[in-house]
């Protein structure tokens, strides 16, 4: 019964949605003011939270958008640019979790507590989107990482936790996808909650743990080619550039990334 209600609130509302699906969900514009409006940047913008109270009191509007992104068809997905393509997934991603928490909001505390013993809240399909039903994990895991293979995917997707990379304050656009990319990485790698050296270690997020192959045959390189990014003294960035430094991984923080 819940994923049949959850898969009636972001059918095509309207046939305006359907006839602007193409040129609505490239714009993203109903979301980014959806973001402006209920996104709080933490730590100098290093992290976000988002006024999930607030976003339910304009549903109806995420909802339309949502309707937006199902209604394109995936012949019209397939012609557009590769950076639409990406823009039009991570967003898709985003905006829908945000509607997976506001099913149930306020009665959890994380993500996980619209899951089950049987099955995670990722692996449920009921997201309309390319002319099929999906699950989230569908689209990160088959839709976004492998096609793209950009390991930058890893900070704009937003899993609407503590531990997960912020999400951002305005909607990803094809246009501008390599700037807005950049930024949320180097937003993540500076945020000393989530990656840090202390006593000649460096912690970093255990996302680095789950996903190391996809930052190259080896994550001490990739992380060292941003050692500027991950500490701001001068000889823990040579350690880091020299891959002097063991590597262990925080834990996770699953907490709902709330006011509350």
């Amino acid at each position: 019964m819940q994923r049949r209600a959850l898969l009636l609130a972001v059918l095509p509302l309207t046939k305006h949605a359907q006839s602007h699906a193409q040129s609505y969900a490239q714009s993203h514009e109903a979301w980014s003011t959806l973001l402006r409006q209920h996104v709080r940047l933490l730590r100098g913008g290093q992290a976000s939270q988002l006024d999930y109270r607030g976003m339910a009191s304009q549903r109806k509007v995420l909802q339309s958008y949502l309707a937006g992104l199902s209604a394109v068809p995936l012949a019209t997905y397939q012609a557009w640019p590769r950076t639409a393509q990406m823009a039009h997934l991570i967003n898709a991603y985003n905006a829908f979790t945000v509607e997976l928490i506001l099913s149930r909001y306020p009665a959890l505390s994380s993500i996980k507590d619209v899951g089950s013993l049987l099955r995670s809240p990722w692996k449920r399909k009921w997201v309309p989107l390319l002319g099929q039903t999906l699950s989230l994990d569908e689209i990160e895991h088959e839709r976004l990482r492998p096609v793209f293979r950009d390991p930058r995917i890893h900070f704009a997707v937003n899993c609407a936790s503590i531990g997960c990379p912020m999400l951002r304050e305005e909607a990803y656009l094809a246009d501008r996808l390599d700037a807005q990319l950049d930024q949320q990485t180097d937003r993540f790698l500076r945020d000393r909650t989530r990656n840090r050296v202390e006593n000649g270690v460096l912690w970093v997020s255990k996302i680095f743990d789950w996903y190391a192959d996809d930052f190259g045959p080896r994550l001490s390189t990739w992380l060292g080619g941003r050692a500027a990014l991950l500490s701001d003294k001068p000889a823990e960035q040579q350690a880091i550039a020299a891959e002097a430094l063991p590597i262990r991984f925080l834990d996770y923080d699953w907490a709902l990334n709330d006011p509350r």
